[in-house]
């Protein structure tokens, strides 16, 4: 959405280079300690960006849809990106808020248009185009892509496997290989098919969080509860991997919700696969194969 909108209104795009060691330990050194990876990894990616833009588009995301809020780094993170020991280009930092209604929310895409063009009318058509590539990718995802093929434009992967896992988490965790070392491909080298919460309609996903006995009013833990409900209520997978974050407040709680609910409901078993800068690829591998093995067995 954000790449067409910019570049209808004549904006150069670069975008920061897929994550690596050397993004992850620069943003580690700037970061606090009890940050979560993605967010050290996003400073990373700030000053992978730093030297060769003239700004950075860090949209400041309250809420996306009415009675929910976003992570609080998350609508946080141009005061974050502001606050760095490190020499940074103007921040682009529009303010999303869809708490305030849908006027308010359309001020926001005009005000911010404004910046580079004085004309209502393009900006408007750059914003419908935007929202037309939105759509198309989401049609993607919906068909069985992942993020990163949809992104691409790439074929969609078959997926084949005897098993089918379901990923749980927020996207940078289970599309990012530097991050969940890279699961998915490991998963699909095993001969196990891999579903993600984007190719789940978004009425099913509010259709199944709204189950929980009190309304989560965190938006993309809602996603994530959703996911893994309708994947345990349908027994449409045969295992769930939860990626979550160290020291993420909401997917610690968002832990507690889905592994009280896997054991509640004994369909589909869950495994919580805790990450950070320090996770090491060989632990990771023996816990997944040692899942894998018991699906398989279980099947039997």
């Amino acid at each position: 959405l954000w790449e067409t909108f910019l570049k209808e209104l004549g904006v150069d795009i670069v975008v920061s280079n897929p994550t690596t060691k050397k993004i992850v330990n620069s943003g580690t050194l700037l970061a606090e300690n009890e940050l979560c990876l993605p967010v050290k990894i996003f400073f990373g990616h700030l000053v992978d960006l730093k030297d060769r833009v003239d700004a950075i588009f860090v949209p400041r995301v309250v809420s996306v849809e009415r009675g929910t809020y976003t992570c609080p780094k998350f609508l946080g993170l141009p005061d974050l990106a502001r606050s760095l020991d490190t020499q940074l280009p103007k921040i682009l930092d529009p303010v999303f808020n869809s708490r305030l209604g849908r006027k308010r929310f359309y001020e926001s895409i005009f005000d911010f248009g404004k910046q580079f063009t004085k004309s209502k009318f393009r900006i408007w058509r750059a914003w419908m185009a935007g929202v037309s590539a939105q759509k198309a990718y989401q049609k993607k995802l919906l068909a069985g892509a992942t993020p990163i093929e949809a992104i691409a434009d790439e074929q969609v992967s078959t997926n084949n496997g005897d098993l089918k896992i379901g990923l749980a988490g927020h996207p940078y965790n289970v599309h990012d290989p530097y991050i969940n070392l890279n699961l998915i491909k490991k998963l699909k080298k095993w001969g196990v098919s891999v579903a993600t919460e984007e190719m789940i309609p978004p009425k099913i996903l509010e259709h199944e969080a709204n189950r929980l006995p009190k309304r989560l009013f965190w938006s993309y833990e809602r996603e994530v509860v959703g996911a893994a409900f309708h994947w345990m209520r349908n027994k449409s997978v045969d295992g769930i991997i939860y990626i979550l974050s160290f020291a993420c407040g909401q997917d610690s709680l968002i832990q507690v919700l889905l592994e009280s609910e896997a054991k509640r409901r004994k369909s589909v078993p869950l495994m919580s696969l805790v990450i950070d800068e320090h996770s090491g690829e060989a632990g990771m591998i023996t816990r997944v194969e040692a899942f894998i093995d018991m699906l398989r067995w279980r099947a039997v």
